[in-house]
């Protein structure tokens, strides 16, 4: 079994940045990819980001490419998102996820392993 725990969410001002980071337990971390989704309030969550389960391969939704990085430490079973020039829309609760696969994709059914989620404020 595998738990992820997430961190640094908190409330910035429009065009600000924060990096939110998930530590993952358990000695498969490498053996699969991570997620990051959003769910705002009253809205269905959301795909932001994935990476595969060496690093090497990212995918990002449209809303937030150019903005968004989403990254990897095997080492220290942490994932990470760093997130710029952020926007009000931003404005969520993200979560990390864990594949079910070594290539996650847009879709949560894809992924098995979910954090409690931290949240994102961005104030305009």
């Amino acid at each position: 079994q595998v738990q992820l725990v997430e961190s640094g969410g908190g409330l910035v001002q429009a065009g600000g940045s924060l990096r939110l980071s998930c530590a993952a337990s358990g000695r498969t971390f490498s053996s699969f990819a991570m997620g990051w989704f959003r769910q705002a309030p009253g809205k269905e969550r959301m795909f932001v980001a994935t990476v595969n389960w060496s690093g090497d391969s990212t995918y990002y939704a449209d809303s937030v490419k150019g903005r968004f990085t989403i990254s990897r430490d095997n080492a220290k079973n942490t994932v990470y998102l760093q997130m710029s020039s952020l926007k009000p829309d931003d404005t969520a609760v993200y979560y990390c996820a864990g594949g079910k696969r070594a290539v996650g994709g847009s879709w949560s059914s894809e992924y098995r392993y979910w954090g409690q989620g931290t949240q994102v404020t961005v104030t305009s």
